[in-house]
C-alpha cells in the first residue's frame, strides 16, 4: 500500500473544497453557529468537524476511506487488523479484553494495570489472576512479569483465556514479551498488550521489541501519546489469531456512532508522518534522553534510571524514551517536585508519584527545553533538598483480592470514613492519576498500609480520584 496516502485527510480537504450546504450535524454548521469556538479552533478545524457521510464513511462499518486508514495502519504497525479509536486508549484497553473475555474467563495480568483494564472487568465478569510484579525497593517502583511467575500462573489455571502485559510500564520497563506470548500461545491461551506507552516501538530502531513483532494477539496503542496524534485517538492492532469481525462488533457496543473526524484525520495523518519520519525522529528523541539522563545523574541527589535496571527477569528491557527520576533521596516525593517544576519553573512534566516523576520526551521536544528542565531540577535540589528519612518508599502495595471486580462493583455496599474501613471490602477504586494504576480496585480488601499510602499521597499532593466521594474521606465498601 501507499503510505504516503492519508484517505480521511485527502477525503476531507475534498469535502471542504465542495462548500456543502449542511442540513445534518453537527449544529455549529461548519463554525457558523458558534463564532467563538471558531475564533479559538480555527475555521479550517471547525469546517472538517462533520458527521458521517458516503463520502467521509462511518466508523461504525466503514467500507471505504476509514477502511483504507485502518489497511494502511495495520500495514505500518505489522498487525493483521487495525481500527481506529475515538475513545482513547481506555476505549481500545476495554475493547480488547472484551472481545477476549466474557463472564466467569479467568485473564492473567499484572496488578499494576491501568484502571482501564479492571473497568473492562467489571463490564464483563470477568476474573482477574494477579501475578504481582517485583519491586525495586530503592526506587520504589513496580517492574515487569517475570517468565516463572507466569508459568506458575497458567499451571495453576489452565483454563484462562488471556494473559495481559503491559508493555511497557510507565516508568519504562519492559517483559519479556516474546516468551510471554509463546507462552500463552502453548496454554492455547491469547496474549493481550497494554502499549499505551509504546507506539514509538514499531518506528524506532534499538528498543524494545513491540507487540505485533513479538506475536501477541492484541495490542491498544495509544497514538497520541508518542505518536504524534490528538488527545484521545488511539489504535486497536490485531493478529492472524483474532477475528476482525467480532472485535468490530465489540468495539461497536461501547465506541461512539458519531465518530470524530478530527481524531481520525489525525490518526491518519500521524501514522503517515511516523511511517516516513519516525525513525529518524525516534533516534532524536533517544538520544534526547539519554542526554538528559546524564546531566540529571550528574547533579546528585537524583537518580535518572535507565538500561542499567535490566537484570533479564523483571526487567528484561527498558525503553530508553522515558525520562524517570527518582527524587526520594533529596528528600521531595515525586509529585513535590512535579508541583515546583510547574508552579516555580513553568515546566509540566506527565507526572510525579511518591518517589519519581516522568518527563515523557517525543517527536516535538527540542534539547532548550531539555536543559531547561535539567537547570530547573539543579535548583530545586540546591533550594528545596531536605532529610528523607521520614518520606515513604513503596510504591506498590500487593492487593488482597476477596471477590471479582464486577461482584464487587455492582454488590450491595455502604458508605464509611475511609479510616473506619479497615478490614472491609472496597466496592469502587481510588487511584492517583496519572498514572491511573489502582492503589485499591472493587473487591480489594482495605488494609492499614493502602490507607496510610492513601493518607501519605493526599498529604504531598497527589491528584487521588476515582471514589464516590470526590473528596475521598469516604469510602463504598460492601455491606
Amino acid at each position: 500500500m501507499d503510505q504516503n496516502r492519508a484517505p480521511i485527510y485527502e477525503a476531507l480537504e475534498t469535502f471542504r473544497r465542495m462548500r456543502i450546504v449542511p442540513f445534518d450535524v453537527p449544529g455549529h454548521k461548519h463554525g457558523r453557529g458558534n463564532p467563538e469556538l471558531t475564533a479559538f479552533l480555527g475555521e479550517r478545524c471547525v469546517s472538517v468537524d462533520v458527521n458521517s457521510m458516503k463520502p467521509l464513511d462511518n466508523l461504525c462499518h466503514p467500507i471505504s476511506v476509514i477502511r483504507e486508514a485502518e489497511m494502511l495502519a495495520a500495514e505500518a504497525f505489522g498487525a493483521a487488523n487495525a481500527f481506529l479509536m475515538v475513545g482513547g486508549t481506555t476505549s481500545s484497553v476495554q475493547s480488547m479484553v472484551l472481545a477476549a473475555c466474557k463472564r466467569g474467563d479467568e485473564i492473567i495480568l499484572p496488578r499494576n494495570v491501568h484502571r482501564s483494564v479492571i473497568n473492562a472487568l467489571v463490564l464483563c465478569g470477568a476474573v482477574p489472576v494477579y501475578v504481582n510484579p517485583e519491586v525495586d525497593r530503592r526506587l520504589g517502583i513496580s517492574l515487569g512479569m517475570e517468565r516463572a511467575q507466569i508459568e506458575k500462573a497458567i499451571r495453576e489455571h489452565p483454563k484462562a483465556v488471556a494473559i495481559l502485559v503491559n508493555n511497557p510500564t510507565y516508568y519504562g520497563i519492559c517483559s519479556d514479551l516474546r516468551a510471554i506470548v509463546k507462552m500463552a500461545h502453548e496454554a492455547g491461551m491469547l496474549c493481550l498488550v497494554d502499549e499505551a506507552h509504546g507506539t514509538h516501538f514499531y518506528f524506532g530502531e534499538n528498543l524494545p521489541v513491540s507487540a505485533m513483532a513479538a506475536g501477541a494477539d492484541m495490542a491498544a496503542v495509544s497514538m497520541h501519546k508518542s505518536g504524534g496524534s490528538l488527545t484521545q485517538s488511539s489504535l486497536l492492532l490485531t493478529g492472524e489469531r483474532v477475528l476482525a469481525g467480532h472485535v468490530r462488533q465489540i468495539i461497536n457496543l461501547t465506541q461512539t456512532t458519531s465518530g470524530s473526524y478530527l481524531l481520525m484525520s489525525s490518526l491518519d495523518i500521524s501514522r503517515r508522518n511516523l511511517v516516513l519520519r519516525g525513525r529518524e525522529t525516534f533516534a532524536q528523541v533517544v538520544q534526547m534522553a539519554e542526554y538528559a539522563r546524564e546531566e540529571i545523574n550528574d547533579i546528585g541527589g537524583y537518580c535518572a534510571f535507565g538500561r542499567e535496571l535490566i537484570n533479564g527477569g523483571s526487567v528484561y528491557d527498558f525503553d530508553t524514551t522515558k525520562l524517570s527520576v527518582h527524587t526520594r533521596d533529596i528528600g521531595l516525593a515525586g509529585i513535590e517536585v512535579y508541583d515546583l517544576l510547574r508552579d516555580e519553573y513553568g515546566i509540566q512534566i506527565e507526572f510525579g508519584d511518591i518517589g519519581n516523576i516522568l518527563a515523557y520526551l517525543s517527536m516535538g521536544d527540542r534539547k532548550q527545553e531539555v536543559e531547561r528542565l535539567v537547570s530547573a531540577l539543579t535548583e530545586i535540589r540546591r533550594r528545596y533538598q531536605r532529610d528523607p528519612r521520614d518520606l515513604m518508599s513503596q510504591e506498590y502495595i500487593d492487593p488482597v483480592v476477596v471477590t471479582s471486580p464486577q461482584e464487587a462493583f455492582y454488590a450491595a455496599k455502604k458508605s464509611v470514613p475511609i479510616r473506619d474501613s479497615e478490614g472491609m471490602v472496597c466496592s469502587e477504586f481510588v487511584m492517583c492519576y496519572p498514572p491511573g494504576i489502582p492503589i485499591l480496585a472493587p473487591g480489594e480488601r482495605v488494609t492499614k498500609a493502602i490507607l496510610d499510602y492513601i493518607e501519605y499521597a493526599r498529604e504531598k499532593g497527589c491528584s487521588l480520584t476515582g471514589p464516590e466521594d470526590p473528596e475521598i474521606w469516604r469510602l463504598n465498601v460492601l455491606a
